[in-house]
């Protein structure tokens, strides 16, 4: 299974990791680290050479409850490091739901847009179909500002699935194709603790849909509330969920973590195609 982003093809026989570069001043786990293009663009470099297969660059928190960031301010902090990780090597990734932002970062260069909001503003989807970037739909219940105060599902792997059902077929219709695609079930995004071990333990419903999965499970609340830790003590229980999503199906693993998480797929790699 290929994954058509921009420049590249990535190859998805075995499971990927993408590597989360924040340029923001306010993200939940290593917010304010980076938030200088410089130290952005050193932080980026590390991970690729502690294998990431494609770098995850957002400029605005959606970490809940989190201030919407202006759009001005959201390119000021992103386009730089796009323009100087042009030729790191690996496809670069837009993390941002703003149409305007999706334009000037395929303009700079990247080859793929992660979008918590599935391409539902208006111009996304067109401003992507015109492009060769690659595209992950993902799930969200509310908004970051809202959507961990009382999320509610009456099934929430059916509820997530027709949804991504839902703008796949959109995305379809406005010319983009299928090997473009990636779906993400939205962990942490307007979802309980138990909604999300449900849709984890799931996976393989959403894989029905035949388009390659995205996880991020990283350092998320979810994984503090099942084992008592505190944010910056979640590398063990991350990488525990990243060897989980990978055995249950998901195609690539979104981490701040890299080289251990890439240790540990080689294992489930060796074991998958064994």
């Amino acid at each position: 299974m290929n994954f058509l982003c921009g420049r590249f093809q990535l190859d998805l026989s075995a499971p990927r990791v993408m590597g989360i570069v924040n340029v923001t001043p306010d993200s939940f786990s290593d917010g304010g680290k980076f938030n200088r293009s410089d130290k952005a663009i050193a932080h980026a470099m590390q991970l690729v050479e502690e294998g990431a297969d494609i770098l995850d660059i957002g400029g605005e928190s959606t970490r809940p409850g989190a201030t919407p960031v202006p759009l001005e301010e959201e390119l000021k902090r992103v386009l730089p490091v796009i323009k100087a990780l042009a030729q790191a090597g690996v496809p670069l990734s837009i993390d941002t739901y703003k149409p305007e932002v999706m334009r000037a970062a395929i303009d700079s260069g990247v080859d793929m847009v992660n979008d918590v909001r599935a391409l539902q503003a208006p111009n996304a989807m067109e401003i992507v179909a015109k492009s060769h970037v690659g595209v992950c739909l993902m799930h969200m219940q509310g908004l970051p500002q809202n959507m961990q105060v009382d999320p509610q599902y009456a099934d929430v792997v059916l509820e997530v699935m027709e949804f991504l059902a839902a703008r796949l077929q959109a995305a379809e219709a406005a010319g983009i194709s299928r090997n473009r695609l990636l779906l993400d079930p939205g962990f942490g995004f307007g979802k309980r603790t138990a909604h999300n071990l449900t849709l984890l333990n799931h996976l393989s419903s959403l894989q029905s849909l035949g388009i390659p999965l995205l996880v991020g499970l990283s350092r998320k609340s979810v994984l503090g509330q099942v084992a008592g830790l505190d944010v910056d003590e979640r590398l063990h229980a991350s990488i525990a969920a990243s060897v989980l999503s990978a055995i249950k199906g998901a195609n690539i693993v979104r981490v701040h973590d890299v080289k251990p998480t890439v240790d540990a797929l080689k294992v489930v790699a060796a074991v998958m195609h064994h």
